[in-house]
C-alpha cells in the first residue's frame, strides 16, 4: 500500500511539472514515469527494471512525446530487453503503425558486469529518431542504462 501511495505522489508531481514545461520536457517526464511503471511491472519491482524503464520511456517521451502511446513504449521496452539478452537486433511494431528496432553491439565487461552498447531507432509517422546508449546487466538480471 505504501508503494501505491508513492506511485500516486510521483505521478501527481509529474503531471504538475508537465503542466509548466515545454512539449519536449513534458514528453520526457511523462515518458519516464510511464516507462518506470512498465519497467517495474515487467521486472516484478526490481530497481534495475524501474530505472531501465524510466530511461527508455524518458528517451521515447523526449523524442516523440505525444505521438507514442503506452503500447508503443511497452513493445519498445520488450524489444530492448530481448536485444540485450540475445545479442541480436530486435524489432517491434504497434497496431497503430509505429515501429522501431534495437541493435545491440558486442558484449564487453566493465567492473565485472556484462555490458553492451546499443542503438535504438523509433519511427513515428515514418520519421526515424535514433539514440545510442550503453547498458549493463545487474546482479538481479535486469539491464541498466549507464
Amino acid at each position: 500500500m505504501k508503494k501505491l501511495g508513492l506511485l500516486f505522489v510521483s505521478l501527481a508531481l509529474t503531471v504538475l511539472a508537465a503542466g509548466c514545461a515545454t512539449k519536449e520536457e513534458s514528453g520526457t517526464l511523462i515518458g519516464a514515469s510511464t516507462g518506470a511503471l512498465l519497467g517495474s511491472a515487467m521486472s516484478h519491482g526490481s530497481p534495475g527494471g524501474v530505472i531501465a524503464g524510466a530511461l527508455v520511456g524518458g528517451f521515447i517521451g523526449n523524442r516523440v512525446g505525444k505521438s507514442m502511446d503506452d503500447e508503443d513504449r511497452r513493445r519498445a521496452y520488450e524489444a530492448q530487453m530481448t536485444a540485450f539478452e540475445g545479442g541480436q537486433r530486435s524489432d517491434w511494431r504497434s497496431p497503430n503503425g509505429h515501429y522501431g528496432y534495437i541493435e545491440p553491439r558486442p558484449v564487453y565487461y566493465h567492473h565485472e558486469k556484462k555490458c553492451r552498447e546499443f542503438s535504438q531507432t523509433v519511427f513515428v509517422n515514418g520519421r526515424p529518431e535514433t539514440m545510442v546508449g550503453r547498458a549493463c546487466k545487474e546482479p538481479d538480471g535486469s539491464w541498466h542504462e549507464v
